[in-house]
């Protein structure tokens, strides 16, 4: 008997259209490995059903035969099976109190839970991502937010011509729209009462490299953090960069230490945030950082408070999303259909809109599903090669005698209802969520 899987619709969040596997990669998984692929049925992901049923994959309303289920976002509580194996980006390993109902229910249940967040290599670097994407629609987002405030405080500029991401039919419409505004900013320049434009990239990584792409298509200059202190007003051409890295938002307790990144990491308590320094100089944050609490803030509601109205820095573009996180003035996350909001400091809210005395920000949770089609089809090339060896394990077996490659191992937080070693600490969180 071929092993069966399963690929769920996406019913966690309305306007989520992405998928785990494309239509062509599950026809090849069925072809080249003898595995049984049935899709369930949705009206609204971005691949039809027609799709896969012309790639010779069973669609079905219910998912009651596969063992083992694909899906991208989390699962509704109600929906989970006992005993079977799901594959999800759960957003469970911080211990999110949100998703500790989702957690105690899959133990309950006995079911084994592998996170697509915890695939990684021998030194931790992840393997499976949409990291990227959610950089491309961020930095599209956050331009358009950025017209739309400049022209809501009566500056007319070329940005008010950028669209949504979910507006251009596809990546590539996305960027020549861009292109052709970046062209008008070259010829015309900028209001000079917003001259220089600068936009601040916390991080480096791939949500950053995404970011960046898209604001490479205006006429961009990279500066330093040290420069950027020193730079002066007037110039009324093009947009300035600046990427900021760990060494940039902390610094050491101790004035006597030097910065180190690996003591910064193993041990953040001996470091304090230094980024507000750099905020009144930024017309546009992208947050792109991993964040847990236990790290510094690049932006408080106590800085927000003490420098709105008037503050020059108009939108913050919250990839990372950590509500009241990194950027603690996240109060709330966004879908697509309303993606912005002003934050208030005096009344600490959220007031939907571009308007307001305080910054927009852009705190969409499915970035990436702003660009489903390509998003998708780059997950799933990649997905497909750990597929046969998910389908293929026997979860039956005690975790230790468990034959999956090591880097899906890793990633394996609950196993027949029972928290992994490495996941032991989320009892913690799920006490709490108890209590």
């Amino acid at each position: 008997m071929p092993h069966t899987i399963g690929i769920r619709r996406e019913d966690m969040y309305s306007w989520e259209r992405r998928t785990p596997l494309v239509p062509q990669d599950a026809k090849e998984l069925q072809e080249s490995h003898g595995l049984k692929i049935i899709a369930q049925s949705s009206s609204k992901r971005i691949f039809s059903d027609d799709d896969y049923r012309r790639a010779g994959i069973e669609v079905r309303d219910d998912l009651t035969e596969p063992p083992v289920i694909f899906g991208i976002k989390e699962v509704p509580i109600e929906t989970f099976e006992p005993g079977k194996t799901y594959v999800f980006f759960s957003h469970t390993i911080k211990g999110q109190p949100y998703n500790m109902p989702m957690l105690r229910r899959i133990l309950e249940l006995r079911c084994t839970l592998i996170d697509y967040e915890r695939i990684t290599d021998e030194n931790g670097r992840r393997l499976i991502f949409f990291g990227n994407y959610a950089g491309l629609a961020g930095m599209i987002e956050a331009l358009w937010a950025l017209g739309r405030r400049l022209t809501a405080e009566g500056i007319e500029t070329p940005l008010s011509g950028v669209k949504r991401a979910l507006e251009y039919p596809d990546l590539e419409a996305a960027k020549a729209g861009i292109r052709s505004v970046g062209k008008e900013i070259a010829r015309d320049g900028l209001p000079r009462e917003i001259s220089p434009l600068v936009i601040g990239f916390a991080g480096y990584g791939n949500v950053s490299r995404g970011a960046q792409e898209i604001l490479s298509l205006l006429p961009v200059e990279e500066i330093s953090p040290e420069e950027l202190l020193k730079l002066g007003g007037g110039s009324d051409r093009g947009v300035y960069k600046v990427v900021f890295r760990e060494e940039d938002m902390v610094e050491p307790i101790d004035p006597d230490a030097g910065f180190d990144l690996q003591d910064y990491y193993a041990h953040p308590e001996r470091y304090r945030g230094v980024f507000e320094r750099y905020l009144p100089h930024l017309d546009v944050l992208m947050n792109c950082i991993y964040w847990e609490p236990r790290y510094p803030r690049l932006v408080t509601k106590e800085w927000v408070r003490r420098n709105y109205p008037g503050a020059r820095l108009r939108v913050i573009g919250d990839i990372s999303c950590d509500v009241e996180g990194a950027i603690e003035a996240t109060v709330k996350a966004t879908e697509p259909d309303n993606p912005v909001y002003v934050y208030d400091p005096v009344q600490d809210r959220a007031l939907d809109g571009v308007e307001g005395d305080g910054p927009v920000i852009m705190a969409v949770v499915i970035l990436p599903t702003e660009l489903p089609r390509e998003s998708s089809t780059h997950f799933s090339s990649v997905l497909k090669g750990y597929v046969p060896a998910i389908a293929g394990a026997d979860y039956g077996a005690e975790f230790s005698e468990l034959a999956l490659p090591p880097e899906i191992k890793r990633a394996v937080i609950v196993h027949r209802g029972k928290l992994t070693a490495d996941y032991r600490y989320l009892e913690e969180f799920l006490r709490k969520e108890n209590a």
